[in-house]
């Protein structure tokens, strides 16, 4: 067996432990483990990138739900601010952190170094590519006692105020004015693999409305946010922003 199979066998029986569950399919949770720099030249699925993208969907489906039953009295402003809040990388990583599942993340030779910024962003995709692995393996229920498990004791009514990210902030007003979401795409990634710059832009109805540039994905998209709240200011200075 080769050592980066060897690596994902033992991290993945020490995640169906943390879990309480035994997957059918190992492969699944192999996957929602593996950094995408562990298996380069390998198919998509061997890393977690398409399992974040599902789990990110099904996360935000489960909190949404748990939030119109369990906050009755709160409006649609307050149960967005506080479900944007919840699955914010913030709050992912600080869960993930507290479940041990950075020490089960497999990480290739060239993402060892990127330190902590690599590490925040790996455990929040981390977790939502488990919840991608257990809905597929396990079913709705399963997950979304894995969900309601770990973010129940963030959600209070406090994370309803008015969010201090930019990106958040963002997605309230576009939520609350246009009914849509902002749309954030990569352009450009320049420099050394240890050091790179990556230039993102933000569009809201297929406009662009910001653009911004930093360290990783999330920085340069955190700034064409703050980018887009500086012009939209500009372009409506009436509006509540």
């Amino acid at each position: 067996m080769s050592s980066i199979a060897a690596i994902q066998r033992d991290h993945a029986e020490a995640a169906e432990k943390m879990l309480g569950y035994r997957f059918h399919n190992r492969q699944l949770i192999i996957s929602a483990l593996t950094h995408p720099s562990a298996v380069e030249n390998r198919p998509i699925w061997a890393s977690y990138e398409r399992l974040e993208f599902l789990g990110d969907s099904i996360l935000g489906a489960m909190v949404a739900t748990d939030l119109f039953e369990k906050f009755p009295e709160m409006d649609e402003g307050q149960l967005t601010r506080l479900k944007i809040s919840l699955v914010s990388g913030v709050t992912l990583s600080e869960v993930s952190e507290k479940l041990g599942i950075g020490d089960l993340i497999i990480f290739g030779e060239s993402e060892k170094g990127t330190g902590a910024r690599g590490m925040h962003s790996a455990l929040e995709n981390v977790y939502e590519s488990i919840v991608g692995a257990l809905y597929l393996d396990a079913g709705y229920d399963r997950t979304h006692d894995f969900v309601r498990d770990t973010l129940s004791p963030y959600m209070v009514p406090e994370r309803a105020q008015r969010p201090l990210s930019p990106k958040s902030r963002l997605q309230e007003i576009t939520q609350r004015d246009m009914r849509c979401a902002p749309v954030y795409k990569l352009e450009s990634e320049e420099g050394p693999a240890h050091h790179p710059t990556f230039t993102s832009v933000v569009l809201v109805q297929g406009r662009r409305v910001g653009k911004g540039s930093g360290s990783s994905k999330k920085e340069a998209e955190t700034a064409a946010a703050q980018d887009a709240l500086k012009r939209l200011a500009e372009e409506h200075p009436h509006a509540d922003l």
